[in-house]
């Protein structure tokens, strides 16, 4: 049993927790996905009154559909691949900035069963999170996180969608939100 949960309690899924998250800061999400296939956007609109939050999705899984989608660049995807923390950064950039919303979380890694190498072996997951800050405030950011994730094709796809939920929650809950008076 988890430490501070009392056993009678239900354990609130981490995309409704998300969800309250957005609806009380009054903020709103986009993903891009590449490994995760439209997961993670399925799990945020499991959610009721998902729409309230939730923008838009993509789910850009080639090479072109990266760049002509979400504007990640050929020299990142040349120089690093698209198993790497540029291009899960500028994904979620991308999402964020298309979209118009205040965040985005992306997702980029190998699912398996093969595509792995000893430099980036199945299960190496990169999410990246964009915040979108109030103009004239230099406090927009983007960042990534390295995960690596055990299983088969189906169980590395949620994990990482797990890995994205849980990514974005912990930053939103650092940033403090913008109250009207703070525009």
């Amino acid at each position: 049993m988890d430490a501070g949960h009392d056993a009678d309690e239900p354990i609130e899924p981490i995309e409704a927790t998300l969800g309250a998250l957005l609806t009380e800061r009054e903020e709103t999400l986009a993903v891009a996905e590449s490994l995760t296939g439209g997961l993670v956007g399925s799990r945020v609109t499991d959610v009721p009154g998902a729409s309230a939050y939730f923008d838009r999705g993509f789910v850009t899984y080639a090479y072109d559909a990266k760049r002509e989608l979400l504007g990640v660049s050929r020299e990142a995807l040349d120089a690093e691949g698209a198993v790497s923390a540029p291009v899960a950064e500028q994904m979620a950039a991308g999402a964020r900035d298309r979209a118009n919303t205040t965040w985005a979380v992306a997702t980029t890694g190998i699912a398996g069963p093969g595509g792995g190498t000893e430099a980036k072996p199945v299960g190496l997951t990169y999410v990246g999170v964009a915040y979108a800050a109030p103009w004239g405030t230099e406090e927009s950011f983007v960042r990534t996180e390295r995960v690596v994730l055990d299983g088969d094709r189906a169980a590395v796809k949620r994990g990482a969608a797990d890995a994205a939920l849980e990514a974005l929650v912990r930053t939103i809950r650092e940033v403090e939100p913008v109250s009207e008076t703070d525009e």
